[in-house]
């Protein structure tokens, strides 16, 4: 398949299609969620999923926490393999250094609730229980 980068200034795209061309997002749906959601916004505003991308433009996006802002270096009107993604964008120096110092402390620090999904089971509820007996309304067992 010819996968075809434009990098003139002319060409535009759909700002959600581009995020997906670059593999920001599985699915164009996905990253239509995060326009909508301001979780990814355009020369630092936010916009319509619409919005016509341009050469040249500043994309700002926030996932799982990690920011990236990049500058549009090309516009693709397909999604390609990985090595033609990387050739729509370049992250900015700055992002870089936020990023790896972010999944530095990430590393040494680990948030509490982060192994937490949900509802507490049964049995933990009973641990809970058993370290607070305020929390159950039993008295501690004695062990």
């Amino acid at each position: 398949m010819q996968y075809t980068v434009q990098n003139d200034i002319h060409a535009r795209l759909r700002f959600d299609k581009w995020l997906w061309a670059a593999r920001f997002f599985k699915t164009r749906s996905l990253a239509t969620d995060a326009v909508d959601k301001g979780r990814a916004t355009l020369n630092g505003a936010a916009v319509k999923p619409a919005r016509d991308v341009r050469v040249g433009d500043q994309v700002r996006i926030e996932l799982d926490g990690l920011a990236w802002e990049i500058e549009v270096l090309g516009i693709c009107e397909v999604r390609g393999p990985a090595s033609i993604a990387q050739t729509l964008y370049q992250e900015t120096p700055q992002s870089i250094a936020q990023r790896d110092a972010e999944l530095a402390r990430r590393k040494l620090f680990r948030e509490p609730a982060a192994t937490l999904h949900g509802r507490p089971t049964k049995r933990d509820r009973r641990e809970i229980g058993r370290l607070n007996p305020k929390i159950s309304g039993r008295s501690p067992r004695e062990d």
